[in-house]
């Protein structure tokens, strides 16, 4: 999706709550989702159940029960929260939730996935006070409602926040899109990831393409006619994986909306809902081993050393979801120390464009999984760091096209009159330490770009020096070698062997 057409998604789903939000506030809202209860548990009859009686006194001397099937895995954990208030009705003290909720898109989600796929996993009602936090047990947490999302105590904050880290996930959706869900769960969002951006995806997000090819959805306000537009979902990404996936739009996998619209509702048709909801789930599951090792921190013995007379890679800190593989870079930096003569620490300093800092390090880093805009102080600071003898190396996280096409676009803000060029296969920066011809693709990249064999580097020129060398291609999510199956880039070896080429040539010309 162009940075156009997710400006315009979003307007429309901004306007669409402030319109939820006035229904609102002119009535009591009712959701006919809730009158619907979840579907029956299937029932258990014993082996005496299945005879009639015996005529007296002829008796079995022995009844036994069936033996019960295993129960699927589960997957998906609906949350719920305990009630914690009272009404009373009709001279009884009844108890009230305070957060409603409904099964049935989840119920029939699952359904849907496991035909769909041919699996064989369920959900299971649960409550946070009760969870093991381990996503070994439950890889997805699924949260919806429709009013005001409770306030979580520091402690829950900090399960979930440790839950995301160690691999879960958390999908939370708004019913029928209503304002005060929406506008309370993004605090919670910021509260349990709050350094990292809670922002649209992009077209190219495997949230669109795990399973089913999304490229638009129909949406329906109240009675209204359906309205086609891009795909919008937000989510908070931990590496390159969303965590935390939100759509303020109903993703109504159970109900009808096209026969049966919901008043003071907004939400998308059931089938775009149910394809959404089978790629979020299998995207959830392709990305498990990748977000277990990513949340295992990886250090080495130099990172926390001081700054010694030894190369150390500045990291560039921009809007664009610029950390998506922060195992990387570190890991690319001890295959150099092993591989080459340089004098390696491991370290990386974090830079900010606006600062002055930059010109302290010879060689930048720079990578993201979104689009990114630089100032005019921060395109004029990196123009004076690359003209003066600076050397810029710059990486599409796992290939995203929204920074790819970002960084296109900043570069040329950049250097105005110098153009990315792809590198011949017989540049020096291909030749040493390694000698490298043919390289390995990650399945990810062949499929979109059919066999390429050979590396693609693209780099520009100033005064016969190359100064910028990128790769539109993954380089970083091979470095860190957590097996990140959405990669559309190199495979591990041949990035980390392409990785120190770049190195080594930036610091010996």
């Amino acid at each position: 999706m162009t940075v156009c057409g997710v400006k315009m998604v979003r307007s429309l789903a901004v306007c669409l709550a402030a319109a939820s939000l006035c229904a609102s506030a002119r009535a009591e809202f009712e959701n006919p989702k809730a009158k619907v209860p979840p579907a029956a548990k299937p029932t258990r009859r014993t082996a005496a159940e299945g005879v009639p009686p015996l005529p007296l006194p002829a008796t079995p001397l022995r009844r036994s029960e069936l033996k019960r099937s295993p129960a699927p895995p589960a997957l998906v954990g609906m949350i719920s929260f305990s009630p914690s208030q009272f009404k009373l009705a009709e001279g009884r003290r009844t108890p009230v939730e305070p957060f409603p909720t409904t099964q049935i898109d989840i119920e029939r989600l699952m359904n849907y996935f496991n035909s769909r796929l041919g699996m064989h996993y369920r959900y299971q009602a649960m409550t946070l006070e009760g969870f093991s936090w381990d996503p070994a047990e439950l890889p997805l947490l699924y949260l919806t409602g429709w009013t005001e999302m409770p306030d979580l105590t520091d402690a829950l904050i900090a399960k979930l926040h440790g839950f995301l880290l160690d691999g879960g996930t958390l999908v939370i959706h708004a019913q029928c899109g209503r304002a005060e869900f929406v506008d309370s769960a993004r605090r919670q969002i910021a509260r349990i990831l709050p350094n990292r951006p809670l922002a649209p995806v992009d077209g190219d997000c495997p949230l669109f393409h795990a399973v089913e090819e999304i490229r638009q959805m129909r949406v329906r306000k109240d009675d209204e006619p359906f309205k086609t537009m891009p795909p919008y979902i937000e989510a908070v990404y931990l590496g390159c994986r969303p965590a935390i996936i939100f759509s303020p739009i109903d993703l109504n996998c159970g109900w009808d909306v096209a026969n049966h619209p919901i008043q003071g509702g907004i939400l998308y048709h059931q089938d775009d809902a149910l394809k959404l909801g089978l790629n979020i789930i299998a995207s959830t599951l392709a990305d498990m081993q990748y977000a277990r090792a990513w949340g295992t921190q990886q250090t080495y013995p130099q990172q926390d050393d001081a700054t010694r007379d030894q190369l150390i890679i500045a990291q560039i800190t921009h809007s664009g979801d610029w950390d998506p593989t922060p195992h990387g870079l570190v890991n690319l930096l001890k295959h150099v120390q092993q591989g080459t003569t340089l004098n390696v620490q491991f370290k990386r300093d974090l830079v900010e464009l606006d600062s002055v800092n930059v010109f302290k390090h010879p060689v930048l880093y720079m990578t993201g999984l979104r689009d990114f805009a630089l100032s005019d102080a921060q395109v004029q600071r990196l123009r004076g760091y690359l003209t003066s003898g600076g050397f810029l190396i710059a990486d599409a996280a796992a290939g995203n096209a929204a920074f790819d096409a970002a960084f296109r676009r900043e570069i040329k803000r950049v250097l105005p009159d110098s153009e990315l060029k792809v590198l011949p296969a017989d540049h020096p920066i291909y030749q040493m330490p390694n000698a490298i011809r043919a390289v390995q693709y990650t399945p990810l990249a062949r499929a979109k770009l059919g066999q390429l064999g050979t590396a693609v580097l693209e780099g520009i020129t100033l005064e016969s020096q190359l100064a910028v060398v990128y790769s539109p291609l993954g380089l970083a999510s091979g470095w860190e070698q957590l097996g990140y199956a959405y990669n559309r880039g190199y495979g591990d070896a041949d990035a980390l062997r392409i990785g120190v080429n770049i190195l080594t040539y930036a610091l010996t010309h």
